[in-house]
């Protein structure tokens, strides 16, 4: 059963929204995806939001653009974690959505990544899930240490290359 949801108000969202996706598989985490608009269709995103705890979802990761009313709506429905994901648009580039995200009444909390920050939320949502899932944990650790490792060899690279050589092949 899915324990992450991922919903986006409209399908240009999903080049960023896929990158959570992609995440969450990564590190064996179920989810499911969907495209709901909160205000085109508020009864179709009220009933999602009020059944997302009995489909067993933890973590919902939510992302929107210009209003970005979606999280902020998760959070005041759902009683688990809502993660909001500021999508970058054709206005203010997402400082917007950012805005509106980040800026949640007390008692109706946000956690809210950067904009387009897709793969941050997948990474939060696991981290969250890993409080009480040991081996989640485990995969969490091998992520961070295969980044760790990651950038080490790209500093022996270029320290074996130099400036001039490393840039010709990138």
């Amino acid at each position: 059963m899915p324990k992450v949801g991922i919903v986006m108000g409209s399908d240009s969202d999903l080049r960023v929204m896929s990158k959570a996706a992609a995440m969450l598989e990564k590190l064996e985490i179920e989810y499911e995806m969907t495209i709901i608009s909160a205000h085109r269709e508020p009864d179709v995103f009220f009933e999602y939001a009020k059944s997302a705890e009995e489909k067993d979802f933890k973590v919902i990761i939510a992302g929107a653009g210009m209003a970005a009313h979606l999280p902020g709506m998760c959070a005041a429905i759902f009683p688990m974690p809502v993660i909001g994901v500021p999508m970058s648009g054709k206005n203010l580039d997402g400082q917007d959505a950012l805005y509106s995200i980040v800026q949640m009444p007390p008692g109706i909390p946000v956690a809210t990544v950067a904009i387009d920050g897709g793969m941050n939320a997948a990474i939060l949502a696991a981290k969250i899930l890993a409080v009480s899932d040991p081996e989640l944990l485990g995969r969490l650790k091998t992520y961070t240490q295969e980044m760790k490792e990651t950038v080490q060899a790209k500093a022996k690279k270029l320290d074996q290359l130099g400036y001039q050589d490393y840039m010709k092949q990138m």
